[in-house]
């Protein structure tokens, strides 16, 4: 009995937990909803929608269970076993990857479609496109060439950095500017994203989308609220002089930011809709409405829009992207400048946070020096004895000390006689 239970603990081990935009297409590729889900897994359905945005992850039995239940959605029908019988299907995807690079040799192939990227030098490919160009040892037009810095075996984290900032930075820039209108919130949303991310280093680099891991800090901090506030960022800059770029700047800006950011995302970057869904926290069928009514509001503006059928509206919104030439310079400052900016302010955060340690342990060891020993009680406040008056001022004088006070006040004679006795 004990070698069966031991076998199938390593059996489970072997299982492993495909990546979160993966795990929301098998549940969708198998018509499950969350709370189908969540039943068969024994959590709620905030949780798998947790699980399936990235945002957490599960541990324990529960992983276990998620990662069983995963691996028989994604196992074909004639390999699937029983039901209930854990660690007998594998998911395909995780039988074919190869095993996880560590994460001083570079981040991963990022596992995305197509930016956005500038007018001059075209889109550049994130994922697929890019891997099968590195097979046949050609470029198509608008792949990445195949000396990509971001791909290149690199000797440490830092370099790792540097690489994934020159392959992604710009055409984050690029991406921001498009949602904001600002070139200074737009480089500062990504410089923002990529001192997170080398500080967070670790999980970045084994994250299968380490692009995507970025863009979605870019996004978040470019959308805030909060920028209305400052007085920077109160005014555009200066518009594209083309008057078609002007136009389709004003048009994106026009649309509500959940909108402008499920726009960039689907036809800009090249997300699917499902991916796209993950990316903003929303279900599929609220980012298909948004992108519905995206696509209308944008058809209103742009004349050459609105004559397009609408399954071409996207390919066209992808070349209207690509092609818009901004006013301002793009181009973000260096990836060692950023790096060490970020290592700079973790000092000096790390530094006052020590002095105000040390600031607290000896105010506290100054406490315990100064304070009293034991405990003395106060005193108590006074209070009036009944029949005693209380003590307050000269007493009332006796009916002998009147006298006397009389007697001198009627004799002032000066001299020793005064003070002499006298017979009377």
């Amino acid at each position: 009995m004990t070698r069966s239970v031991e076998t199938t603990s390593s059996e489970d081990s072997e299982l492993s937990l495909p990546a979160p935009k993966e795990r929301r297409r098998l549940r969708e590729a198998a018509e499950l909803t969350h709370d189908e889900v969540a039943a068969a897994v024994g959590v709620t359905a905030a949780t798998i929608r947790s699980w399936e945005s990235g945002r957490t992850a599960p541990r324990g039995r529960k992983r276990d269970l998620y990662t069983q239940f995963l691996a028989r959605l994604a196992a074909p029908p004639q390999d699937a076993g029983p039901a209930g019988a854990p660690g007998e299907a594998k998911t395909a995807r995780a039988a074919e990857e190869p095993a996880a690079d560590p994460p001083a040799a570079g981040p991963p192939v990022p596992d995305g479609p197509t930016t956005v990227g500038t007018a001059s030098d075209g889109p550049t490919v994130d994922g697929p496109a890019a891997g099968a160009q590195a097979a046949d040892g050609q470029a198509e037009p608008g792949e990445l060439p195949a000396e990509d810095p971001a791909r290149a075996l690199v000797s440490g984290p830092a370099e790792a950095f540097d690489a994934l900032y020159v392959h992604a930075a710009r055409d984050l820039a690029r991406q921001a500017y498009l949602l904001t209108g600002r070139r200074a919130l737009a480089l500062e949303a990504v410089e923002k994203a990529f001192v997170q991310a080398w500080d967070r280093w670790p999980e970045v680099a084994t994250d299968p989308d380490p692009v995507g891991w970025v863009r979605a800090i870019v996004y978040e901090y470019a959308l805030s609220p909060w920028h209305r506030f400052r007085r920077a960022h109160r005014h555009l800059d200066k518009p594209p002089a083309e008057p078609a770029d002007r136009i389709l700047l004003d048009a994106l800006l026009s649309l509500s930011p959940a909108n402008r950011r499920t726009v960039l995302l689907y036809d800009g970057v090249g997300l699917d809709l499902p991916d796209t869904a993950a990316e903003t926290e929303a279900t599929t069928p609220t980012a298909g409405n948004r992108l519905v009514h995206a696509h209308a509001d944008l058809a209103d503006r742009l004349p050459e829009l609105a004559d397009v059928p609408l399954e071409k509206q996207s390919a066209l919104l992808r070349d209207l992207f690509t092609a818009l030439r901004p006013a301002v310079d793009l181009d973000p400052r260096p990836a060692a400048a950023v790096r060490g900016g970020g290592e700079r302010r973790t000092r000096l955060w790390t530094r006052a946070t020590l002095s105000l340690t040390a600031m607290i342990a000896v105010s506290t060891a100054y406490t315990l020096m100064t304070a009293p020993t034991h405990y003395e009680p106060p005193l108590a406040p006074g209070e009036s004895v009944s029949g005693v008056p209380p003590l307050a001022g000269p007493q009332q004088l006796t009916e002998r000390s009147r006298k006397l006070h009389d007697k001198l006040l009627a004799d002032p004679e000066a001299g020793p006689a005064r003070i002499a006795p006298k017979v009377e």
